[in-house]
């Protein structure tokens, strides 16, 4: 008998009654936006890296990032730097296993993998801190916009030697930002592999949450979004993800590539 293959089975009826439960969704989001308020996804570290995102969301990453197997991941927006130290942590640990399987002992100088970030401004202790960090030969850096034609042609010329690319974009939330960076990077996103766009929340949430920011119900991550794909059917948002997590700040934002162009 094939118990995990059973597992999995029960694991999809769950998440399709957790998809169909309307009230349960409500709740989620409610809840979503009251923690907001008090900025509860800022309360969280990884490998001592202040990383702000709720931690249902991290799961969800590890568990795509196990399953893609990914050699490069180019994530938009770095703040303190712990995504990008939870993402390389996972690659190491990719890396760890295929040595194990291999039946040798991994050293950091045979890594291939890579998490390449970018932000406009990389504080310099922000920079210090993950330059020191011991998942630092796992991460490359970028200062400058994410949307700017010297960044996109560096980030492209990076991802050639790359052959399995996750993308997650998590910077300047406004429509225009994302929709920009969605034509830049999704394009390098390998098929059966995910361009992950955060906060789409803030189209569902109350506009209090990013009082005095330039984005909000309307002109966000989600608006983004449904217009990329209306012009992109290489791409689908896989709705088990949220479905399964209920608590995120990205419902509707995991694109998965089915095909080419």
């Amino acid at each position: 008998m094939d118990h995990l293959g059973q597992f999995k089975k029960e694991v999809s009826s769950r998440i399709g009654a957790l998809g169909a439960d309307v009230e349960l969704k409500k709740l989620s989001v409610e809840w979503a936006r009251h923690s907001g308020l008090h900025k509860w996804s800022y309360n969280f570290f990884w490998m001592g890296r202040p990383a702000i995102q709720f931690p249902n969301d991290a799961w969800a990453m590890q568990e795509l990032i196990w399953y893609i197997k990914p050699d490069l991941i180019i994530e938009a927006g770095i703040a303190h730097g712990g995504s990008l130290v939870f993402y390389a942590s996972m690659l190491a640990l990719l890396d760890i296993s295929e040595a194990v399987q291999a039946g040798h002992v991994l050293s950091t100088g045979e890594t291939k993998r890579k998490v390449l970030g970018i932000d406009i401004e990389i504080r310099q202790h922000n920079r210090e801190a993950i330059e020191q960090h011991p998942m630092s030969p796992w991460i490359e850096m970028i200062e400058g916009s994410s949307i700017s034609t010297e960044v996109v042609s560096q980030v492209r010329e990076i991802a050639k030697g790359f052959t399995r690319i996750l993308v997650s974009l998590d910077s300047n939330h406004t429509h225009e930002h994302v929709l920009a960076e969605l034509n830049a990077y999704a394009p390098l996103v390998t098929v059966g592999s995910y361009c992950v766009v955060f906060d789409t929340i803030i189209e569902e949430t109350a506009s209090e949450m990013d009082a005095g920011r330039p984005w909000g119900p309307g002109n966000n991550p989600k608006t983004a979004v449904v217009e990329y794909l209306k012009h992109h059917p290489e791409f689908e948002v896989d709705t088990n993800i949220h479905h399964k997590l209920l608590i995120t700040v990205a419902p509707g934002g995991w694109l998965f590539r089915k095909s080419e162009s």
